[in-house]
């Protein structure tokens, strides 16, 4: 039985497989919910979404996705406060990011009552796989990807707007080391390092892999001339702090406008914790370590919210960053999940009811 809510047609399983999800032990992104939305873009017009049983897709072996890689993301998460309320934090961002994206990508831009309309309609229908244990959530994936035919290299003329949906825990859990890359480089000036494209992740996989077999979790990206400056932590937009001041890179072709980055430097602004968006290079970094400068180091993006950095190693020296009875870390993390998750006010008007 299907029926009809603001243009968007729902299909409801016939049978939830809530009951089979142990919400104790909640890996990252590894169960699904019940249902997803799917949208087409196809006769030059995106047509209107619809919410169905989640389900495998048939895909042409010509599907242009196979081939060129014409796929974009977003990441997102749903949370319950005490009274049950639905919370998004910050989505027309990422609506507005997804389209920046697909501008870049050659991808048809997507109305944003689409995109608005059809996640709240999803949510509404797959509230009850909203966790409640501290530290979970809902994780939000919407993405686009080309599936019209054809082995010519040019833009497909037919796409899939899809929004999944996961109940997760954690992302990361503790701290992690990393090394700051001096030969392979996450983007390049005039790329599309700034939008959320598949082809960033998967390129980034192999020189990961190269830090893993070395000991570290992950990589730190550094610019693609001469691998001078800091600019991101794995996928992840990063922080570091020397003395009582956190700086991070400006936005750029190569480095991602983060949700959470932006939220960070609005949210120490407002607290009077000093923050500075320049650049900033590798050996300023090892030079606050070695002199005791460097106090702090984390990335910070919507799967982690933050993540704090033990050590770096470069050059084949390891550092080890000292600890702190207070870090700007936990507190900016706590302050921005107890906005998330309505348990505190919320001044910047970030938090949005479903």
């Amino acid at each position: 039985m299907s029926t009809i809510i603001k243009d968007i047609e729902i299909i409801k399983t016939k049978a939830t497989k809530i009951n089979e999800v142990d919400f104790d032990n909640l890996k990252f992104g590894s169960v699904f919910s019940d249902h997803m939305l799917v949208c087409d873009y196809k006769d030059g017009k995106w047509h209107a979404p619809k919410i169905m049983p989640y389900q495998p897709l048939t895909l042409d072996p010509s599907s242009k996705i196979f081939h060129y890689g014409q796929s974009i993301f977003e990441g997102m998460k749903a949370y319950k406060d005490e009274d049950s309320n639905v919370w998004l934090f910050r989505p027309e961002d990422n609506c507005k990011r997804l389209n920046i994206s697909a501008k870049r990508m050659a991808i048809p831009e997507l109305p944003e009552d689409y995109f608005m309309d059809g996640l709240v309609a999803l949510l509404q229908l797959d509230k009850a796989w909203i966790p409640t244990n501290e530290g979970s959530s809902l994780y939000i994936r919407p993405f686009i990807f080309a599936s019209g035919n054809g082995f010519h290299a040019s833009p497909a003329d037919e796409y899939k707007f899809i929004i999944c949906t996961a109940p997760s825990g954690s992302y990361f859990s503790g701290e992690v080391k990393v090394l700051i890359e001096e030969k392979y480089s996450r983007s390049a000036d005039g790329g599309v390092g700034f939008a959320k494209a598949g082809g960033n992740y998967a390129g980034q996989f192999y020189p990961t892999q190269l830090a893993k077999a070395k000991g570290y979790q992950q990589v730190i990206w550094t610019d693609d001339h001469k691998h001078e400056y800091i600019e991101e932590a794995g996928a992840m937009n990063i922080f570091v702090r020397i003395g009582d001041t956190l700086i991070t890179g400006p936005t750029s072709d190569r480095i991602l406008d983060g949700i959470t980055r932006k939220s960070i430097i609005q949210l120490a602004e407002s607290e009077n914790i000093p923050v500075e968006v320049r650049k900033l290079t590798v050996t300023k970094v090892v030079e606050a370590a070695k002199n005791g400068n460097l106090k702090e180091m984390f990335g910070a993006g919507t799967a982690a919210v933050i993540s704090p950095i033990a050590g770096f190693g470069y050059k084949g020296v390891d550092y080890d960053l000292p600890k702190l009875d207070k870090p700007y870390a936990d507190y900016l993390k706590k302050r921005i999940t107890d906005i998330q998750t309505n348990k505190s006010e919320d001044p910047f008007g970030w938090r949005y009811k479903v």
